[in-house]
């Protein structure tokens, strides 16, 4: 009979049985019991440990009912025969996803952070009374399933602001509520049924997209950009020597992450491309209601006379990330395909929060919102580069302003991503802009967000970001 290692912990809240049967089950799942082997009897156990014979029966009745274990009579009770337990893998299931892109959920916004807006600009008092009485409209609601395509209300404000700040003359029916911009770029794939197909994709583009892209089991063809955006010719270049593209996936109004705007010509000639080849184009309005210069360019759907653009836009960096609230707005002939798939595969988010932007929208508080941000951020971004500008030497290149962040150049010696991972160490979180290539040369740069700079530790910021970027030269 095999020796158990039990120790018992008398002060401590677990039941002894459970300790008993924690300790059991580890010595079975870590080997040290092998299959057959005979556990003592209840009586000795308990006289071994001291305790009740009820207290070891408990322990050894859960092993027995979760199949640890095996009563077999007179024959005692003895270790079930299982299967191997597969090796043990070298991540820990606790390890949050994407550590590439994301360094760390739910933390504090930090100094030039990209993709979350200002923390302390937020009009909190103002958000706590209208979180509160959508609270209480949600409680007071029928008890019944909402609508899983989003509460009719907030839909309709949608459509309406997209008429008037984007250009894009929509129906209601035509508006998707999903968990913020992954949601609804999962809910196009599989509404329009590319998941195996070639996709167009920007080169640099955002690095979440290429692998949702990637685990739908696309075929990523890296387009490159230039001053005008997407260069459509080069992309028809390349499909003419592979597969044709189903989809094309940009960011149109400010492209992410060098934030030029697609010009017009291009836009006709995406939609005329998409047209020719029974294709869908996915736009993802990255930033187009935080332009900080001049106004922003309609929506390329828009534009759109054949009904094969898609349209995303998503709350996250205009009220906040932690809503996880994006919508998606289809072509009016695929409304019943899409309304289909998200009542049986991808239903709106909580109610509760929809019916607080619903009431954001319509109270006029959204659009007031976005024009002090704008006036902040434009204002911050001015700062950053005259601040860069000051402290930065010469061998460092300060580009001009890329939507809500500016972009610094490293030199070729250097590795963007060991100087991010190197300012994180600090309080700093820019973004390395090489990962976002797929084609070399791959640009070594910074992405240095202002939403959230405080001028009081700037210049101090700055300072500790140039002193980085020369210690890894």
């Amino acid at each position: 009979m095999t020796p158990l290692p039990i120790g018992l912990d008398r002060s401590a809240s677990t039941p002894l049985s459970a300790q008993i049967y924690r300790a059991i089950r580890h010595a079975i799942e870590s080997g040290q019991l092998a299959a057959g082997a005979r556990l003592p009897s209840w009586i000795d156990l308990a006289a071994k440990l001291g305790v009740s014979r009820g207290t070891v029966r408990a322990a050894y009745d859960r092993l027995i009912d979760e199949q640890f274990a095996v009563a077999l009579g007179a024959a005692g009770t003895r270790i079930a025969d299982r299967p191997p337990l597969a090796p043990t893998p070298g991540w820990t299931p606790d390890a949050p996803p994407l550590p590439d892109l994301f360094h760390e959920f739910g933390a504090a916004p930090a100094a030039f952070q990209m993709g979350v807006p200002s923390q302390e600009a937020f009009p909190f008092k103002l958000w706590s009374r209208v979180l509160t009485r959508a609270a209480r409209q949600t409680a007071v609601a029928p008890v019944g399933y909402p609508d899983p395509r989003g509460d009719p209300d907030l839909r309709r404000e949608i459509a309406a602001y997209l008429g008037v700040a984007r250009g894009l003359r929509c129906n209601p029916s035509q508006v998707f509520i999903t968990a913020g911009f992954s949601g609804a770029l999962g809910l196009a794939i599989r509404g329009l049924g590319v998941e195996g197909k070639v996709a167009w994709m920007e080169d640099p583009g955002f690095p979440l997209t290429r692998t949702a892209l990637g685990l739908a089991g696309m075929t990523v063809t890296a387009v490159p950009v230039d001053a005008d955006g997407l260069d459509v010719d080069a992309g028809i270049r390349q499909s003419a020597q592979s597969a044709q593209s189903a989809l094309a996936v940009v960011t149109p109004g400010q492209q992410a992450p060098l934030g030029m705007a697609m010009s017009l010509s291009r836009r006709l000639a995406l939609l005329a491309w998409a047209r020719r080849n029974d294709a869908w184009i996915i736009e993802d309005d990255y930033l187009s209601e935080l332009q900080l210069q001049g106004r922003a360019a309609p929506a390329l759907a828009s534009l759109d006379q054949d009904g094969r653009v898609l349209h995303v836009g998503t709350f996250s960096k205009t009220i906040s990330p932690v809503l996880r609230l994006g919508f998606l707005v289809v072509p009016l002939e695929m409304v019943r395909r899409f309304g289909d798939i998200t009542a049986c595969l991808a239903p709106a988010p909580a109610a509760f929060m929809q019916h607080a932007v619903a009431e954001f929208l319509r109270e006029g508080h959204y659009l007031r919102h976005i024009r002090r941000m704008k006036r902040l951020y434009a204002a911050q971004r001015d700062a950053l580069l005259r601040c860069l500008n000051e402290v930065a030497p010469s061998s460092v290149k300060i580009r001009a302003a890329a939507g809500t962040a500016v972009v610094m150049s490293v030199p070729d010696s250097a590795s963007d991503v060991d100087i991010a991972l190197r300012a994180l160490q600090f309080g700093l979180a820019p973004v390395p802009l090489s990962p976002w290539f797929m084609n070399p040369p791959r640009q070594q740069g910074l992405l240095l967000g202002v939403t959230n700079l405080n001028e009081r530790t700037m210049v101090a910021h700055c300072r500790r970001l140039v002193e980085l970027v020369h210690e890894r030269r």
